[in-house]
């Protein structure tokens, strides 16, 4: 039977070793590998591997939980169901709801928005009108979370009449909209199939309703989701909620409409409606966060005029505003796309002056660009050599894709096997596929 080995400490890592559990160990010896004794460990370690995102890990350690005849609480249900949201694993989320009910605890409000949440990750709309219908029958009370919780859970599958059909019940409860509900009905438009004909001007239409006052403004941050370090956007599914978690300085969440409105326009190429929306924030006196500055210069890629989102960053480095690593590899990503030698050089250069200006890749941007990049078929490589040296000299290790992609590319062409590059990331590799062999 697979058990965790891990030893969690105040200042330590979890550190994860697969075995057989033998009862009939010692005491001393029993201690010694057991890695949590009661329910408060139990809840540490819960929260270390959702902290570190390996939220494969919870079923596992919730199984050696169940054979350590530890009772869960309340807490680790909690610490659970937050994990699986974040980690978009909807199976286990039921499990382990399911497993709670089973236990005599019953959920409350706050939980129920996190198990509709994972339905909108995993675009199963279905499930989540299901889990409302679920609050009723328990006489779970819905809140205005709830009721934004499902309509971007619906959103996300693009189902515009419930959408609506969700707008009219919280309209009819006294319910205002506030700028998380139109952010999701901008998303629902975005993901209709087919997209509508009127989609830019109702994307402009949300957007400015979005800057009316509403009575639940105030509502929309919850103390308890705070504490388990989830923010509104990641609740509600926004596009913004893997940045928010990465670099909320540069976030002006006053502008929540307007960032999901330049995602979309960026993902369906609509050039049109972004600069549209750009003159409506000039209008406002606001200016463009380092995240809408990312959707514009990808916008412009996805439209297949790199220049004008190469000339897009040059102005915004020139104009003094705060600069991010991000917008390199936004244009970086961008311009790689099709491998043309124009589009690979601008790729090129953008992260050679993000390297000039000390920005530094992390191990998801770098494996991206790398993965990326080693797509070229045609051409010299040279960006992708460029992206493995830059993460070398910057000591950040590839994932398995990036670097099995990158050591196929360089096998693909005329390179002696005895090449210093070819043998470190054959090397490199071979590691990788190791450990990841080791972990299965």
């Amino acid at each position: 039977m697979k058990l965790l080995q891990s030893l969690i400490a105040h200042r330590g890592s979890l550190r994860r070793v697969v075995g057989l559990r033998n009862f009939s160990a010692s005491s001393e010896e029993y201690h010694k590998r057991n890695y949590a004794d009661n329910v408060a460990e139990y809840n540490t370690v819960l929260g270390s591997l959702s902290t570190q995102r390996r939220y494969y890990l919870l079923r596992d350690a919730y199984d050696d939980m169940m054979l350590d005849g530890v009772i869960p609480n309340r807490d680790t249900f909690r610490s659970l169901v937050v994990g699986t949201m974040k980690g978009s694993r909807l199976q286990d989320a039921f499990f382990f709801f399911n497993q709670m009910k089973t236990m005599g605890l019953v959920p409350d409000v706050t939980l129920y928005n996190f198990l509709i949440s994972t339905c909108g990750k995993c675009k199963n709309s279905d499930q989540a009108v299901q889990i409302l219908e679920e609050m009723k029958h328990m006489e779970v009370k819905p809140n205005v979370q709830t009721y934004i919780c499902l309509l971007n859970a619906c959103a996300a599958d693009g189902r515009l009449d419930r959408v609506f059909a969700i707008v009219r019940d919280m309209t009819a409860a006294g319910l205002g909209l506030n700028k998380f509900a139109y952010a999701g009905l901008i998303m629902a438009h975005k993901n209709k199939t087919p997209v509508p004909d009127d989609f830019a001007a109702k994307v402009i239409e949300f957007v400015e309703r979005s800057k009316m006052w509403s009575s639940v403004e105030s509502d929309s941050a919850n103390a308890e989701n705070v504490m388990m370090g989830v923010t509104d956007e990641e609740l509600y599914n926004l596009p913004t909620a893997e940045y928010i978690h990465r670099r909320g300085l540069f976030l002006a969440k006053v502008l929540t409409a307007y960032h999901t409105a330049f995602y979309a326009a960026a993902d369906l190429k609509n050039v049109q409606l972004m600069e549209t929306l750009l003159d409506m924030l000039s209008k406002e006196g606001r200016t463009p966060d380092i995240y809408i500055m990312m959707q514009v210069i990808r916008c412009y890629c996805n439209a297949g005029d790199i220049e004008r989102a190469r000339q897009t960053l040059e102005d915004y480095r020139n104009s003094g505003k705060p600069m991010a690593g991000d917008l390199f590899i936004t244009l970086a990503e961008g311009a790689m796309v099709g491998y043309t030698e124009k589009g690979m050089q601008i790729a090129q250069d953008a992260l050679v002056l993000m390297n000039q200006r000390n920005f530094l890749l992390n191990g998801k941007a770098g494996s991206d660009l790398l993965l990326l990049a080693s797509g070229e078929r045609t051409g010299g490589y040279t960006t992708a050599n460029f992206i493995w040296d830059l993460m070398r000299a910057q000591n950040v290790t590839p994932s398995l894709p990036a670097i099995e992609a990158y050591y196929k590319g360089l096998k693909d062409r005329e390179i002696p096997e005895n090449d210093p590059r070819l043998l470190l990331v054959s090397q490199t590799y071979n590691n990788l596929r190791s450990r990841f062999a080791n972990r299965n």
